[in-house]
């Protein structure tokens, strides 16, 4: 891998971050105004038309995207997925871009904490540590004893752990399916389960919203694609840690266009957070 391999991955995984970010500020706005259902399955039928137009394109067309040898492994993590970007969209409603975001980064240290059942890895003490730590950081911004006992608190961190879940379980799929499978079964299989789900709460946008839900579908796209460029480019544990930008770009998304406001205890909590996730990665990258 070739330093300027590394570095052209790094500027992907950076245009990857503030794409979503842009993504999630149009989520929040359209599901501030209409049903989260709608608006996510709408943002999938793209995603699955997408995800099929890729597959068409590769050697073997869509039945060789398809083809996989855990079928039911592979249809939870579409499933998990979709309902994971439907309760992270309801946390930007009623939480707002900065705290979701904030409590949304210890999910990289679930990955880790759920490796050991999930995949059997072994979880040393220093990564233990370091997930401690990074919890000690979610409580900061949650603020114990207040906030803490909040559902809407809760909801980024549900969908946290359901990502978390999705991460380990593409890993698992990955021993014996390709990732161009992997992608098409993500956006096939959420666009059937939004399509049964979100099809009952439909309900007429207006010309202006289409024209952000266009954006919210093209921004969707688009950051999936910059994201499979960043792996392709350069080793996942160079670029991964530039994945923490999602975060800056959203909370100053939340700031000039929301008119959310940035407290004290969740810059603090979300630095202990980033910092144990960044420990995590560089205890993963040495034992690689």
């Amino acid at each position: 891998m070739t330093e300027q391999n590394t570095r052209l991955g790094i500027l992907l995984m950076v245009a990857t971050t503030f794409v979503f970010a842009m993504q999630d500020g149009l989520s929040r706005h359209l599901a501030g105004e209409y049903n989260v259902l709608m608006v996510v399955m709408i943002r999938y039928w793209f995603f699955a038309a997408f995800v099929i137009a890729i597959a068409a394109r590769k050697a073997g067309g869509i039945r060789a995207a398809a083809a996989t040898r855990r079928p039911l492994v592979q249809a939870f993590r579409g499933l998990l997925l979709a309902a994971e970007i439907c309760v992270m969209v309801a946390g930007f409603v009623l939480l707002g871009l900065v705290e979701s975001h904030a409590v949304f980064t210890c999910y990289p240290l679930l990955v880790a904490a759920l490796s050991g059942p999930v995949l059997g890895e072994r979880v040393g003490w220093r990564r233990w540590a370091a997930i401690g730590v990074g919890f000690v950081g979610v409580l900061v911004i949650l603020q114990p004893g207040f906030r803490v006992f909040s559902p809407a608190a809760l909801i980024p961190l549900a969908a946290a752990f359901m990502f978390a879940l999705y991460g380990l379980l593409t890993r698992l799929v990955a021993h014996t399916d390709s990732a161009a499978t992997s992608f098409f079964w993500t956006g096939t299989m959420g666009a059937v389960a939004m399509t049964a789900v979100g099809i009952w709460f439909w309900e007429p946008m207006a010309p202006r919203d289409w024209g952000f839900m266009a954006a919210l579908c093209v921004t969707g796209a688009g950051a999936h694609f910059l994201l499979i460029k960043a792996y392709e480019v350069a080793e996942a544990s160079a670029v991964q840690p530039f994945a923490y930008l999602q975060l800056v770009f959203a909370a100053a998304l939340g700031i000039t266009v929301f008119d959310e406001t940035l407290a004290p205890n969740v810059v603090l909590g979300a630095a202990i957070v980033v910092a144990a996730g960044l420990f995590t990665l560089w205890r993963e990258r040495q034992r690689a």
